[in-house]
């Protein structure tokens, strides 16, 4: 691909750690190196000076302790502190099950474990199967994780507070939902304007989805803004999941996601799977409604126009060759920017209300 990154061999899934540090954007990801298919999670390493252009470093964490035995290193994410930056992620083992564990790092590149992992090595469900994802971020003078989990297919979030980011508190659960059963993934708590973002993935939804849903926090609890319904997309596309946001220098909220999805089957031959979408800037329009567009770093490759996208009869299509790749029921034609690169398309519509990310071949 021309502008998103994709890593040089083998899988790739979530991104993890989004942050700036050290002058540099820095992005982790799942990581499979031996083969095109997942396996024992490792974290990859990209580092860009603009969001568009990467370059791929060496691994960043390799599941090489007794409690990442099992699955590996799953995703997590990073924080800076005292010009430290850490990195949270799931370590799961054959005896604990998952666990969240912490490694750090004094110049970006090169990351010790701490010796005392996992910092929080039990679920308070009663339970290591479905507690994954952890995401930290700084509330006030503390921190805060949002961990994704759930126990008897219902899916849950779950939040733990700290001081220090070595001891870590459970404070309680955000929300638990059947329908998100039986585990919420890749959970992300973010300000936004003077409101609060919940972002999350569901693995019970086909295919995958990715929800949003607006309120307020104070530290321990969400109140939704809508507790009738609270929960929409914005993404409505295939290929868009797992997604995590991070604040840039000029305090954007930018957001990330796996360009990909767990039905694409994997071509004969290829030698690499799987990609981060365009990196978007997330921000409430004039309705007070969330939306996605495409960062200013990309906008010289945002077309208002595409071979691949028409409209007519109601329809939006996405096609290539002649197939019809998706469709979508529009009450008439919308303004549009679009970004294609090789295979891929990206259409965000009226101003990025909604987006449709997807392969095209």
């Amino acid at each position: 691909m021309k502008y998103h990154f994709q890593n040089k061999v083998g899988w790739m899934n979530d991104p993890n750690g989004l942050v700036f540090f050290k002058g540099k954007y820095h992005a982790f990801f799942q990581h499979y190196p031996f083969a095109t298919h997942w396996g024992q999670m490792h974290w990859g390493h990209a580092i860009s000076d603009d969001l568009v252009n990467w370059e791929e470093l060496d691994i960043a964490l390799y599941p090489d302790m007794p409690y990442e035995n099992d699955g590996g290193c799953f995703s997590g994410s990073a924080i800076v502190k005292d010009d430290v930056l850490y990195l949270f992620y799931t370590s799961v083992s054959h005896e604990l099950g998952q666990t969240q564990s912490m490694a750090y790092s004094e110049d970006g590149i090169t990351f010790k474990k701490y010796e005392n992992n996992p910092v929080i090595p039990n679920s308070p469900l009663g339970s290591n199967k479905e507690f994954r994802d952890p995401k930290v971020f700084q509330y006030e003078d503390s921190y805060r994780m949002v961990v994704g989990a759930g126990i008897d297919n219902i899916g849950k979030l779950l939040l733990f507070k700290s001081d220090d980011l070595f001891n870590w508190e459970y404070v309680g659960e955000l929300f638990s939902d059947l329908q998100f059963g039986p585990c919420v993934e890749c959970p992300d708590l973010f300000k936004i304007d003077d409101k609060y973002c919940l972002m999350f993935s569901s693995i019970k939804s086909l295919p995958h989805r990715v929800n949003f849903a607006l309120g307020d926090f104070d530290g321990e609890r969400f109140v939704f803004d809508n507790a009738d319904d609270p929960y929409f997309a914005i993404e409505i596309g295939s290929d868009f999941y797992a997604p995590q946001t991070f604040l840039t220098p000029d305090n954007r909220r930018v957001v990330i996601g796996w360009m990909y999805n767990w039905q694409r089957a994997v071509p004969e031959g290829q030698t690499h799977v799987g990609a981060f979408t365009i990196p978007r800037e997330l921000y409430l329009n004039f309705d007070d409604k969330l939306c996605m567009r495409p960062i200013r770093e990309v906008m010289p490759y945002v077309k208002t126009e595409s071979s691949f996208v028409s409209y007519s009869n109601g329809l939006l299509r996405i096609q290539f060759e002649g197939k019809t790749i998706c469709q979508f029921p529009l009450a008439y034609e919308p303004t549009m920017q679009i970004l294609e690169d090789v295979g891929v398309v990206e259409v965000f519509i009226l101003g990025g209300t909604k987006v449709i990310t997807t392969y095209i071949c």
